[in-house]
């Protein structure tokens, strides 16, 4: 996803409809609010129905975390920066994560909005019950977690400085990923999956590039 020009005003209009537009937008205060009772609940039902033990949710729901940290890698690598000739497929990577690139200081896109969250959540509930049964009811919030700790860490990368010395390399990690090489640099939340598949930065020989990264935070209000 290569653009002539990365717009650093304004947010990419995916719809000509402005009701459709609007469904793309979400607010990550509301994506926490909306998903922490479902997946309370869905706790709390695996629990009382099928009376799991404590080292059981333990390990299902870390487990699922675990999980999304790698299916977060691979999507960002093989879904979001996939090249493709077919004009509608193209929109589709567009849509998903490419005007995060041309738009990377849109802070309304970085969350997935309520109603596409809520049917792809689904889809991946179901899909999830058909492997795993009953487990699921432990599994899927972990792994929506996993999936909001994502989200809620790449804001906060193009949102404030790192707030502690050690997430340095994430921070740059990132911000390579998006002025320097698409081609590396995909994980969000961690860089550990970047490090066991060769696509880290060197982050001892890339300088960073001050102006670059100020390019790609949020604008601060007056």
């Amino acid at each position: 996803m290569k653009f002539e020009k990365i717009n650093n005003k304004g947010q990419a209009q995916l719809f000509e409809n402005k009701y459709l537009e609007m469904l793309t937008k979400g607010h990550p205060a509301v994506i926490w609010g909306m998903y922490i009772p479902i997946l309370s609940y869905s706790i709390y039902h695996g629990c009382k129905t099928f009376e799991f033990s404590f080292v059981q949710v333990v390990i299902l729901f870390f487990g699922a975390m675990t999980f999304w940290t790698l299916f977060e890698y691979f999507a960002h690598r093989y879904l979001f920066h996939w090249t493709t000739q077919h004009p509608k497929f193209q929109r589709i990577v567009y849509i998903f994560h490419g005007n995060h690139h041309h738009y990377p200081r849109d802070k309304q896109r970085l969350f997935m909005p309520p109603i596409p969250s809520l049917i792809l959540a689904s889809i991946i509930f179901l899909v999830q019950y058909v492997i795993l049964g009953k487990y699921t009811f432990i599994f899927f919030p972990g792994f929506m977690i996993g999936y909001l700790l994502y989200a809620s860490m790449h804001y906060l990368i193009h949102a404030v400085a790192p707030p502690f010395k050690f997430m340095k390399p994430l921070w740059r990690n990132h911000h390579l990923h998006h002025y320097k090489d698409e081609e590396l640099g995909f994980g969000v939340s961690n860089t550990f999956w970047d490090r066991v598949f060769g696509t880290m930065f060197d982050l001892d020989k890339e300088k960073e590039d001050k102006e670059k990264v100020k390019d790609l935070m949020f604008e601060k209000k007056k």
